[in-house]
């Protein structure tokens, strides 16, 4: 009777759906590992999950009143600690009836995995189970979880209870390499982990950006301050969401849905209402790089098909672009000050309706449609256009999030420009469809100023690329980064330098991404619950790999991806608007990196460097990482970058340096310091005053080929 009442007064009070595989509860040897949101977590997966499952209490509940209600409705074990209780766990696992297990012990903080226990990897393997991942989503907003006051706290909460296809257990090698004692449990642990964060990825649902950024203004408030930029514009969900109704019904005047408009703005709020205003409507946001050339801006736009450029007067005459205007000369220029004039009373009218019922005014958008087109960085050829999805977009941010926490405590500072993968959807996109803070300031390369913000803003997370962050961590106060808690680098190989500055000045680890445009902004994290130095960490949940050998490089071999997060083809310069969808060697829906990696026993990633970016000297294959990395080592406090030249007998290497006292016999040195070989020293070496970037903090690799041709 209890149990019955209970289930119908929580089933009102949260809306409890359960969905999934949940047969397969009462088939097998069914495992249920489910996340610990709340203390309610527990009580839910005994009153909704079919058949009458064993609870294993975690030990925060032991003593607790909700530990005991659950005793008195559900069958419950203590927790699984000792032999004898893992023995009658597995004996309950091998007799049919599902067991449930909350490896995290306790409830986590926000809604990201954290650590994870052993004894339900144990009891899985002694038992052949069938492990079944549970999400239980909503719990982290009700008012027995674990967040801070920031965080929403409902008494009403709508919760899901995901159930998600089964899996087994590999057993792990009982010998290993090196023989290192509890190397065969902490793999045991590691496949837990994994678990639970693809479960975490794979439980989010379909939706559309413009959809989940009001899911995210019905959960975290319209009043919540939410987005800052370098104007002091403090805007709430209500501003964002305001100016985002305003620029998508002023937009979809002139344009078509489905229609490629060209976004040429800087880091500003403006930008993102207007992002958000164009996928509302169906218009595809083209994100044009503004640091780049007028050859490079015309190719972006012949490429996409666009017609129309929306740019601000203020932001061309203050960054002097007027002559890079010229290669949109083709497309109509549209101005947002002009677009502030053409506001009507009837627009006007429209957008206070529209406040009150923006999911009803709105046209229902296909997540699996195209939201957003980037483009290539061009460091190494001509820039192409990469259609990403909302699926796609939204997966990538739910990868990063099973793996990092963050959440209202948090805000993010971004200098990254929205024309780069980075910076839009982690910087830009992923704060403010999860209720965290951003500020967002419009120059990466303002060395001096952006530190002194993280200061005064009490900025918890940065995002830069390797030369970007080191330049800040040098201009930086040993003080400036005091809340910072979050450091993660992208867009270029991490040099140890960098890392060795901001753990030495600051006491900060930096968290190398590994990522591309085309696969979302990390493929690969060094994350905190996974890390190791000298790598970019393990791949994100949901991706899958194969790594092709090459004839003439020993270690490792061209990493070939695929994902929820893999872009949804390519746009060529050569056939315009015409969408080629990924393929590589390996077949259809695959994407060829071009990267040359290994991945060790455990799992974690080493980039050795392009392919692009390997000489053919004396026979051998020579990466021309390894070349600057012994550069870096006989001169760290300088920038350097290799690239090839031909000579008369064949492919050389060439070092460009801003270092003017190295030459090649400090270079041999270091090379038989780090035991690297004689062919990995460069060729030849050239002094520069500087290495020319782009606008993303990358080395321009096509400046530098040719300075070192004239």
């Amino acid at each position: 009777m209890l149990r019955a009442l209970l289930k119908l007064l929580l089933g009102l009070l949260f809306r409890v759906t359960v969905t999934g595989h949940g047969s397969q509860l009462t088939r097998g040897r069914p495992l249920v590992l489910a996340n610990f949101d709340s203390l309610l977590d527990p009580l839910l997966a005994a009153l909704f999950l079919p058949g009458r499952p064993l609870i294993v209490l975690p030990q925060v509940l032991a003593t607790h009143r909700i530990g005991k209600l659950l005793r008195r409705v559900a069958d419950c074990a203590e927790p699984a600690v000792g032999g004898d209780a893992i023995k009658r766990l597995v004996r309950t696992v091998r007799s049919g009836q599902a067991v449930v297990m909350f490896p995290q012990e306790r409830a986590s903080t926000t809604g990201s995995t954290m650590k994870v226990y052993g004894a339900a990897g144990v009891i899985a393997l002694r038992a052949d189970a069938d492990v079944i991942p549970l999400r239980i989503q909503g719990t982290l907003y009700t008012r027995w979880a674990a967040t801070s006051a920031r965080w929403p706290r409902r008494w009403l909460q709508r919760v899901v209870l995901v159930i998600q296809p089964s899996t087994r257990f590999s057993r792990p090698p009982f010998a290993v390499a090196g023989g290192v004692a509890g190397t065969r449990r902490q793999r045991m642990n590691d496949e837990l982990q994994a678990i639970m964060q693809r479960a975490m990825a794979d439980a989010e649902p379909r939706r559309a950006l413009f959809s989940a950024l009001l899911d995210a203004v019905e959960l975290h408030g319209r009043r919540n301050c939410i987005i800052e930029d370098i104007r002091g514009q403090v805007r709430t969900y209500t501003d964002l969401l305001k100016g985002s109704l305003a620029l998508g019904r002023l937009t979809a005047k002139f344009t078509e849905p489905g229609e490629r408009v060209g976004v040429l703005l800087p880091n500003l709020g403006a930008t993102v209402c207007l992002v958000f205003g164009l996928v509302s409507r169906g218009r595809v946001a083209a994100m044009l790089n503004y640091s780049s050339g007028v050859e490079s801006l015309r190719g972006a736009c012949a490429a996409a098909t666009i017609k129309t450029v929306i740019t601000s007067r203020s932001f061309v005459a203050a960054a002097k672009l007027e002559p890079l205007l010229a290669g949109a000369a083709a497309c109509r220029i549209v101005y947002l000050e002009d677009l502030r004039e053409t506001l009507a009373l009837s627009d006007k009218l429209w957008i206070v309706y529209a406040l009150l019922r923006p999911r009803q005014v709105l046209p229902a958008q296909d997540p699996a449609s195209t939201a957003v087109v980037l483009f290539t960085s061009g460091s190494e050829a001509r820039p192409k256009g990469v259609a990403l999805s909302h699926d796609g977009m939204l997966a990538a941010m739910a990868q990063l999030r099973a793996v990092i926490d963050f959440g209202p405590d948090d805000k993010y500072l971004n200098a990254l420009p929205m024309y780069h993968i980075f910076g839009l959807v982690v910087g830009t996109l992923m704060p403010l469809l999860t209720g965290t803070r951003l500020f967002l300031y419009t120059n990466p390369l303002h060395y001096k100023v952006i530190p002194e913000y993280a200061y005064s803003r009490d900025c918890t997370y940065i995002f830069g690329t390797s030369t970007f962050l080191g330049n800040y961590a040098r201009q930086a106060h040993p003080y400036d980064f005091y809340r910072m808690r979050f450091v993660i680098s992208g867009g270029e190989k991490l040099h140890p330098e960098v890392t060795q500055l901001w753990f030495a000045k600051f006491g900060l680890r930096v968290h190398e991404g590994y990522g591309a445009t085309e696969c979302g902004p990390a493929m690969a994290f060094n994350a905190p619950l996974t890390f190791r130095a000298g790598t970019v960490g393990r791949f994100l949940p949901g991706m899958e790999y194969r790594i092709v050998p090459v004839q003439g490089i020993e270690k490792g071999g061209v990493l070939h991806v695929r994902g929820p997060n893999l872009m949804q083809g390519y746009l060529f310069y050569d056939a315009p608007g015409v969408m080629q969808a990924p393929r590589s060697e390996v077949g259809a829906g695959w994407y060829n990196t071009g990267d040359v990696v290994s991945v060790d026993a455990d799992g974690f990633v080493t980039v050795h460097g392009r392919v692009k970016r390997f000489a053919k000297i004396a026979g051998e294959m020579v990466s021309l990482e390894r070349v600057e990395f012994i550069a870096y080592h006989a001169s760290p406090g300088y920038k350097h970058a290799a690239v090839v030249e031909m000579t008369r007998t064949g492919e050389s290497t060439v070092l460009l340096t801003t270092d003017p006292a190295l030459d090649r016999i400090a270079l041999q040195q270091a090379a038989r310091q780090i035991s690297a070989q004689e062919l990995a020293v460069a060729r030849r070496v050239v002094k520069v005053d500087n290495l020319p970037l782009l606008g993303t903090g990358k080395v321009d690799y096509v400046t530098l080929k040719e300075m070192v041709v004239l």
